[in-house]
């Protein structure tokens, strides 16, 4: 005779048993071949030392939404699955509505957050580089050893882009990214913050003018403390590539 079981005795043995009813992380999902090019990156930088990373101006793409998601999937996993494969939801770049921006910062100050009105297309960002890149990296890295870090949106690697970096090579140099690799650049968890500081508020954004003035508020507020910590965690972001051997981490 088959018996059921009710749903409050199944959470219960679940605890018993060690497991939490958690959310997923939801982390990128990483090919081979990019797999392989993280761990060349991580073992190209595994020397690097806080000192040399405080070198680096980081930069993103980032689109608020004015309504998110709850999110509601839930996963029942032990204390130290987090990253357990069987635990994550992959997930993939999307579009939607929402304030775009684009920024910048490295460990010795925030650069600017840029709101984008359109789609960034490759004439769009050359008017960020020269805008807001050039003058940032010569004042910051005035002995010209600046390391500026981008992704590999097609925006980004356009040959419109890549002239202009190169007519700029002496100024300072344009780090070689492995694609998918959001957790080792820092200024993801930036964008965290200010989406956190965003639920957070007492009046919420109703329309897209009242959210992009919010992001800028908040952004200019981040304290020197929270992204100079990003920025020293660097060395352990690259050792935990090398031991995911070019996965998925913690970041």
């Amino acid at each position: 005779m088959q018996q059921s079981i009710c749903e409050a005795t199944t959470r219960t043995t679940l605890r018993r048993m060690g497991y939490n009813s958690r959310r997923p992380h939801r982390v990128p999902l990483i090919s081979i071949t990019n797999r392989k090019k993280r761990l060349q990156f991580a073992r190209a930088h595994q020397n690097w030392t806080v000192e040399d990373w405080k070198n680096v101006a980081w930069s993103d793409e980032f689109q608020f939404m004015l309504r998110h998601s709850d999110r509601r999937v839930r996963i029942w996993r032990k204390q130290n699955e987090n990253m357990d494969p069987s635990c994550l939801v992959t997930t993939v770049q999307a579009g939607g509505g929402g304030v775009m921006v684009w920024g910048m910062f490295s460990w010795h100050t925030l650069g600017p957050l840029v709101p984008i009105g359109h789609r960034l297309n490759a004439t769009a960002y050359l008017s960020i580089v020269s805008d807001h890149v050039h003058p940032f990296m010569t004042t910051m890295y005035p002995s010209s050893d600046g390391y500026f870090q981008q992704d590999n949106a097609p925006c980004h690697k356009a040959r419109i882009i890549s002239n202009w970096f190169l007519e700029h090579d002496n100024e300072f140099t344009v780090l070689k990214w492995p694609p998918q690799s959001p957790d080792l650049n820092p200024i993801e968890h930036l964008w965290d913050v200010v989406e956190r500081e965003l639920r957070a508020l007492d009046v919420h954004p109703t329309n897209l003018h009242q959210l992009q003035d919010a992001i800028l508020s908040i952004w200019a507020n981040i304290s020197k403390e929270c992204f100079q910590h990003l920025v020293e965690s660097m060395p352990c972001r690259i050792k935990a590539v090398l031991k995911a051997k070019g996965g998925q981490t913690q970041y």
